[in-house]
């Protein structure tokens, strides 16, 4: 029989302190639910756990596991730097660190440099073989992958004692997570989940998880962590129905636009859905996500804007997700378009990504590295928005960041801002969109936008790191990496602050000679 074990669990939902507004009230909401689920399994084998979800306001370095044997710690790509540091201190304490999450499926060559394991798709049988071994693994990790997605995975109430505490450090909105199905039906080229096959859980697992709550809570808030929500859109309604009394729990989730029909959406309406996070990506390209068919340019903003102002009409919030720098895009035109669906549709507040490309999240990055398009921006900056690491196809990078500014001072000016709150019926809504427009999400992001533009027009060797003559790190980037990592600067691994950006090709390339 195997010793039992102090383990520890690290959720890094922030990559850095963050005491903003917008943080304070919603980090806690975007726990992730996997490090839940591990924490479940640990326990399930009789080892002791200790879980933190780091959300930005906590002091990370006094929230440690203290005498820990095996810590797993949760990462996005933005957070793999924070990560790296915490397994280099952790390491020196004694411990045998473990990577997952995004992060870890998308650069495992990286990743094993710093981490003892780093795990792809997880399963049970993956975590118990790293319970049972639980050894260092060093200069080089190990890389451990189930064969697919978990068939089943614990529920809210075998969850519970992980996720209570981590909502109170909620103060006003309260949203626990909750997954009906893994993968995504879709197969947008820059998405990491485009390859991951569809595949619905435990309907019955979902019913008892959505009584239990009701036990919980006087009106529960869900965040559904689906791909995609509502895939098979009848059965999720049916179970739904079946155990929740109309209107008593309240539902957030991402859904498409191609399942958001009006007899859907009234559906919805009717079971507390109040948020949908439909993805629209382009005004060119993806038709079948956005039942556009062939539909393009300004046929396609007029089509779009009246789906979601007949979704709003049933559902108080709407977030549209747009990705900004895709190949399909050309000049002015699309910023234009999407300016023109902002006007059309105040009710929306639209979320932009720039297109970025992730490791080995997406074929499609394969492309981008055999075109050598991809920039070795530092993890940090890989959010989505505060680097673009792929080569613009027909833009110059001042043309881009200025149609960017311009699109943004648009989108979040007062006017828009106003429309915006008058076109929100409900008041949580109307707060939530007039906080991000003047938060980091909003202001914040067209005034750093507005730093890049200048950067690029300025410094000489800041355009030649955006035009790869150069893979010297500007000193721009250097600092704020250094400033947002605070005490954890120092135990940032020699190196950890380079990757190589072709990883993917160059380990495809290997694989086929082999």
């Amino acid at each position: 029989m195997s010793p039992k074990l102090e383990i520890g669990i690290i959720d890094l939902v922030s990559k850095k302190p963050n005491s903003k507004l917008f943080a304070r009230i919603m980090n806690a909401n975007f726990a992730s639910i996997m490090p839940q689920i591990i924490g479940v399994w640990c326990e399930e084998e009789g080892h002791k756990v200790t879980y933190v979800c780091y959300t930005g306001r906590e002091n990370l370095l006094n929230e440690l596991p203290v005498n820990a044997d095996l810590i797993f710690i949760c990462a996005s790509t933005e957070a793999a730097q924070t990560a790296y540091a915490l397994s280099n201190l952790l390491r020196s304490r004694g411990a045998v660190t473990v990577l997952g999450g995004p992060h870890a499926r998308c650069y495992p060559e990286d990743a094993v440099n710093y981490f003892d394991y780093v795990v792809g798709f997880t399963d049970k049988n993956i975590i118990n073989e790293i319970l049972q071994d639980c050894s260092p693994h060093r200069p080089f990790g190990l890389q451990l992958t189930a064969k697919g997605q978990p068939l089943s995975l614990p529920g809210v109430r075998e969850r519970w004692k992980f996720i209570e505490p981590t909502l109170k450090k909620a103060p006003l909105i309260k949203m626990v997570p909750m997954l009906g199905s893994l993968g995504c039906p879709y197969t947008c080229s820059f998405c990491i989940d485009s390859t991951v096959a569809y595949q619905p859980l435990n309907f019955d697992v979902m019913k008892e998880d959505l009584k239990f709550l009701l036990t919980k809570y006087k009106r529960p808030l869900v965040g559904w962590h689906d791909p995609n929500f509502g895939v098979r859109f009848n059965d999720y309604m049916d179970a739904i129905e079946e155990v929740v009394p109309e209107d008593s729990i309240d539902f957030i989730a991402e859904s498409s636009l191609s399942i958001l029909s009006e007899p859907h959406v009234k559906r919805l309406k009717r079971n507390g859905f109040g948020a949908m996070l439909p993805g629209i990506e382009s005004w060119y390209e993806l038709g079948g996500k956005s039942k556009t068919g062939i539909l393009t340019g300004m046929d396609k903003v007029m089509h779009v804007s009246e789906q979601i102002n007949m979704i709003l009409r049933y559902i108080p919030y709407v977030q549209t997700n747009f990705v900004l720098g895709l190949d399909s895009d050309e000049g002015e035109e699309p910023f234009e378009l999407t300016k023109k669906f902002v006007d059309l549709t105040p009710g929306a507040f639209p979320g932009y990504s720039l297109l970025s490309a992730f490791g080995k999240a997406a074929p499609l990055n394969l492309e981008y590295q055999e075109l050598n398009r991809v920039l070795p921006f530092p993890f940090h900056f890989l959010d989505n928005n505060h680097a673009m690491n792929v080569k613009p196809a027909n833009y110059s990078w001042t043309e881009f960041y200025s149609n960017i500014i311009n699109l943004g001072e648009h989108t979040f000016s007062w006017s828009a801002i106003i429309k915006r709150l008058i076109a929100t019926k409900k008041f949580i809504p109307r707060w939530m969109n007039v906080v991000r427009a003047v938060s980091e999400e909003g202001f914040g992001r067209v005034a750093y936008n507005k730093e890049i533009y200048k950067q690029l027009n300025s410094d000489v060797k800041f355009r030649q790191y955006f035009e790869q003559e150069t893979t010297e790190l500007p000193q721009f980037y250097l600092n704020l990496i250094k400033a947002e990592l605070g005490p954890l600067w120092d135990w940032l691994p020699e190196g950890a602050i380079y990757h190589d950006q072709n990883a993917y090709l160059n380990t495809t390339a290997e694989r086929i000679a082999v």
